[in-house]
């Protein structure tokens, strides 16, 4: 049973160089994701450690693809990377606030990069 505030995707599609996953929901607008920002804010454990301050800084992804797209249930989708990456179930509600949230949390990963001395390419 879907929440009374639930998001739901109407289309999800890869383009064809598999670097940008476009996402529309329904009433709630169409978002355009890079493979890299979707991987860097992965939702995994991997990723985001199991609390805020464990969160693994990922550097060296601007060239990040996406393999595939696949449909878990109907609350959410695993994203495989070409970096093997394949760990994280990104909910509807997730990739809604992914795309909401765009530039503040895009902001934050760079100044996360710099500060550690990281590179989006290596």
């Amino acid at each position: 049973m879907m929440e009374k505030n639930a998001v739901w995707p109407t289309e999800i599609r890869l383009n064809t160089g598999k670097d940008k996953l476009s996402v529309s929901f329904d009433g709630a607008g169409r978002f355009d994701y890079t493979a890299e920002y979707l991987r860097v804010m992965s939702p995994s454990a991997e990723v985001q450690g199991h609390s805020p301050d464990q969160r693994v800084t990922q550097p060296g992804k601007s060239g990040v693809l996406v393999k595939a797209v696949e449909q878990v249930g109907n609350y959410a989708v695993r994203i495989v990377f070409d970096d093997g990456h394949d760990t994280g179930l990104y909910s509807w509600e997730y990739l809604h606030e992914l795309g909401e949230d765009h530039a503040e949390r895009w902001r934050e990963y760079l100044e996360e990069l710099e500060s550690k001395g990281l590179s989006r390419t290596k």
